[in-house]
């Protein structure tokens, strides 16, 4: 993942340049989830704690989108945002894990958890898989690349990880060696139906 970055050309910030002008371009800030801090877990959804501090405003936003979870959309009213919900950023189903810490899943399932971290295409839990989060994301985000602007999507580590996979090229494999913090701002930019990843965990604060 890391040559990848490194390869990686940077455009400048309006934009690839033709004719000495700037062209208009798509560009998608990812914003994780504020969701509970605590050992890690499968997330069956919990709200917000009590007293989750503000995050740092936003710029102009053309378009807002969330997962449909509870705690997607508690964040993004944090963030000021009224956003479209879009399904395909909902979390990562983990099928009967949901709900249950890492820890207990690995004192019952050792092997199905170990096959689950190893192998993307591995879905032990009965729900999907980490290749299949990454088609659903990668999909997605390539409808959006036509479009133009500055937009916004609150929703999980998951999703996340797999849209920086994508953008990179890294494959699904990638998933699993890159860390998404709560509150955590990735910045994307799509010209000419080529994504590139521009920035990385941005005001996380950890």
């Amino acid at each position: 993942v890391a040559a990848a970055i490194n390869a990686c050309q940077m455009e400048p910030v309006n934009g690839p340049q033709r004719n000495g002008r700037p062209q208009p371009m798509m560009r998608l800030t990812l914003i994780c989830d504020a969701g509970p801090h605590g050992p890690p877990a499968f997330l069956d959804d919990p709200p917000l704690a009590q007293g989750t501090p503000l995050p740092a405003p936003l710029r102009k936003v053309d378009t807002a989108w969330s997962s449909p979870a509870r705690r997607a959309l508690q964040t993004a009213t944090l963030l000021g945002l009224s956003p479209t919900v879009a399904l395909a950023l909902r979390d990562c189903d983990h099928g009967r894990w949901r709900g249950r810490t890492l820890a207990e899943v690995g004192a019952r399932e050792p092997d199905a958890l170990a096959a689950w971290i190893t192998d993307p295409t591995a879905a032990p839990h009965g729900g999907e898989s980490v290749r299949e989060v990454v088609a659903r994301v990668a999909c997605w985000l390539d409808e959006r690349c036509r479009e133009r602007g500055h937009h916004v999507a609150v929703t999980h580590g998951a999703v996340i990880r797999a849209a920086i996979a994508h953008a990179l090229g890294a494959g699904p494999a990638a998933c699993r060696h890159i860390d998404v913090a709560p509150w955590s701002r990735t910045l994307l930019s799509c010209h000419a139906g080529v994504w590139r990843l521009r920035g990385h965990a941005l005001g996380s604060g950890r």
